[in-house]
């Protein structure tokens, strides 16, 4: 045994190969070298295919083996049977355990074969195969569900599994190391099936690639690590390979990971995110630029008084409970159901925020339009949009960094997926409180949100109730999506009576292009006029609240409740937001209507500049797409100004 270790260590033929070339064998059972085989993936959001490309390139790297790489959907599965080489699949986990839609009939015909009296224990008896599971095990008794289910069927149908099931974890790290790992595991399991190669095919074979030997290293020295350690407990020697893809699992002891992995981090850079220490991130939002250059605000702007360019969007928690459909980050960010990483102090956060954020700005110096008073402005950063991504409230340090925030006289728009009562019945005041209420009974709510806490109704629902205890401004946001919530306004009029919110959003949802992780399309943005049609729903079901403010560009609407902000006959939604600071300073107790101010005319529901700025410049883009015609025409039907296409895809 030590001189296989030393083999492998040195890339040499195992003793086990040398006495078997000797005597001729060939491999188990007498049977020939494998040097084919395929990488089968199901996929959701595209981590299983990137995976299984990068399985097939190590495959043949490390043993010369010529693998297809296939979707799951793309392939005969009743040819599974004549499988002569080895496949590899490589499979993620959906909601509530299923499959990925792409996988579906693949797992159906598995679990029906499985089960079929004519197939038998020896239907698969040719097939040699392992499963490399891509999963999160927040998500509890869901975890990797698909792969240790295929897993077991296919065993149940007499095929040979080659290597343990790898339970790939996301919570753990990057899926990338982690299939490495694997891979590295592989190489001792795969000697009895095919021939490693020599030293100097294999560095043939590997010719392009960059990171295989660091990396095969790292696999090495945690392989020895995990020897040592059963070594140490059990006072008894570990053959390496006895060790099996469960120790390779394993958490590293000691201190708590950092959120964001390099793959995470890479991702989100990509997308113009700036990354503030280790759980962090602040972007620039495209109303900020627009209204630097005196094109108009955003929806807050109009409903709120905010001014855009002097409001920065950023978050103290990248991570998240939630994976919702309409996430317009394309689920790059961690997920979580509780804090259990580095923490970063807040008074870092926030001067780091402000850093990057006043970079950014003074990045659009010389940018055409871009006005330089505008840019004096937004240096001076007055607004905090706590809403970039992730769930800010999960951070354990959040009031300490919302109080730091108003001590450098900026206000707090906190945004929340409803998910940790506690944390909100903790909050210190804030400027403005929101809640996502993303679907009016739990069953949408599940296939909306996604959530990870098997509780997710209850924590809800309590979180509607701890907000109706909050003295400062609340309110619900609403996310209408064709086909999914936009039948519910009974439901959602039900949840209001929970909450008692100061103020409902009601917005349709921003389409963010096609991705793995999303079934929606463009079809699933309501126009304007139907975002405006549920609101008068709503308003006639709780007339408690009116229709106060509407910025058609946002395809967004604000209810707000008569007895609070209706003074007369007018609203007043905007915010003193020097009042606000004043409030925070004095360390009295104080509410909603204390700091609110009335709502400009061009903002008040019905205006004919329908929540745009008149001290604006309206800029309207010239899009030469396919239907445009079609869309203008459907859309002056209802007597809109813009394409109603063109309004869906600027949000």
């Amino acid at each position: 045994k030590t001189c296989q270790n030393l083999s492998l260590w040195l890339g040499l033929p195992s003793v086990k190969e040398v006495v078997s070339f000797a005597r001729g064998e060939r491999g188990r059972n007498g049977s020939r070298d494998i040097t084919t085989g395929k990488v089968l993936y199901g996929t959701q959001k595209g981590n299983s295919r990137r995976l299984a490309h990068k399985l097939a390139h190590l495959a043949k790297v490390n043993f010369g083996l010529e693998l297809e790489v296939l979707s799951l959907d793309g392939y005969e599965v009743e040819k599974l049977p004549e499988e002569r080489g080895l496949v590899f699949f490589v499979v993620s986990t959906y909601t509530d355990g299923t499959p990925p839609e792409a996988a579906k009939w693949f797992f159906r015909w598995v679990e029906e074969s499985a089960h079929d009296f004519r197939c038998g224990a020896d239907f698969l008896k040719d097939l040699k195969f392992a499963v490399f599971g891509c999963g999160n095990s927040q998500y509890g008794r869901n975890f990797n569900t698909c792969a240790k289910d295929l897993s077991e069927k296919l065993r149940l149908m007499g095929a040979e599994e080659v290597a343990d099931v790898f339970l790939g974890d996301e919570d753990k790290g990057s899926l990338d190391t982690q299939l490495v790992d694997w891979t590295g595991l592989l190489r001792l399991r795969l000697q009895d099936y095919c021939r490693p190669l020599e030293p100097a095919q294999a560095a043939v074979a590997a010719a392009g690639a960059h990171g295989s030997k660091r990396k095969s290293d790292k696999v090495k020295a945690k392989l020895e690590r995990i020897r040592a350690e059963k070594l140490s407990a059990s006072g008894q020697s570990t053959d390496i390979e006895d060790i099996g893809t469960k120790d390779l699992n394993e958490v590293e002891g000691g201190e708590k990971p950092e959120m964001l992995n390099h793959t995470v981090r890479g991702n989100l850079k990509k997308q113009g995110y700036k990354i503030i220490g280790t759980h962090s991130g602040v972007k620039l939002c495209r109303w900020t630029k627009s209204m630097l250059r005196g094109r108009g605000g955003c929806y807050k702007h109009s409903f709120y008084g905010i001014e855009s360019h002097r409001c920065m969007e950023a978050t103290p928690s990248l991570a998240c409970a939630n994976k919702c459909v309409f996430c317009w980050r394309h689920h790059t960010n961690p997920i979580g159901k509780e804090w259990k990483w580095k923490m970063d102090p807040p008074e870092d956060i926030v001067t780091g925020a402000i850093q990057y954020h006043r970079g950014m700005i003074k990045e659009m110096r010389g940018v055409p339009g871009v006005k330089p008073e505008r840019i004096a402005e937004g240096i001076a950063v007055k607004h905090c949009a706590l809403s970039l991504v992730g769930e800010p409230i999960m951070y354990p340090k959040i009031n300490e960094l919302c109080n730091r925030l108003h001590g450098e006289g900026i206000s707090t728009f906190l945004v929340t997926n409803a998910q940790f009562p506690d944390a909100i019945e903790k909050l210190v005041p804030v400027t403005q409180l929101y809640v996502s209420v993303d679907a009016g009974n739990k069953e949408s709510l599940k296939a909306i949100d996604r959530p990870l806490f098997s509780d997710f109704w209850e924590r809800f629902l309590l979180c509607l109730q701890k907000l109706r205890d909050k003295r400062q401004r609340t309110v619900y946001r609403l996310t209408l999506v064709n086909d999914w919530n936009v039948e519910e306004v009974e439901q959602y009029a039900s949840l209001v009576d929970i909450g008692k919110p100061d103020f409902i959003e009601i917005k349709g949802v921003t389409y963010c292009g096609t991705n793995d992780a999303s079934s929606l399309t463009i079809k699933s943005v309501p126009y304007h006029h139907e975002v405006r049609a549920f609101g008068e729903k709503l308003c006639a079901l709780k007339e408690d609240y009116g229709l106060a403010c509407e910025h058609e560009h946002s395809l967004s609407i604000l209810l707000a409740r008569k007895d609070r902000f209706l003074k007369g006959d007018k609203w007043h939604t905007w915010i003193d937001y020097d009042k606000f600071q004043s409030l925070c300073r004095s360390g009295k107790t104080f509410g909603a209507e204390d700091y609110m101010v009335e709502t400009p005319s061009w903002a008040i529901w019905g205006a004919e500049e329908k929540g745009f700025d008149p001290n604006e410049t309206r800029f309207r883009k010239k899009r030469n797409h396919p239907g445009k015609a079609a869309s203008v025409a459907h859309q002056n039907g209802h007597g809109q100004e813009e394409s109603a296409l063109a309004i869906k895809a600027s949000n």
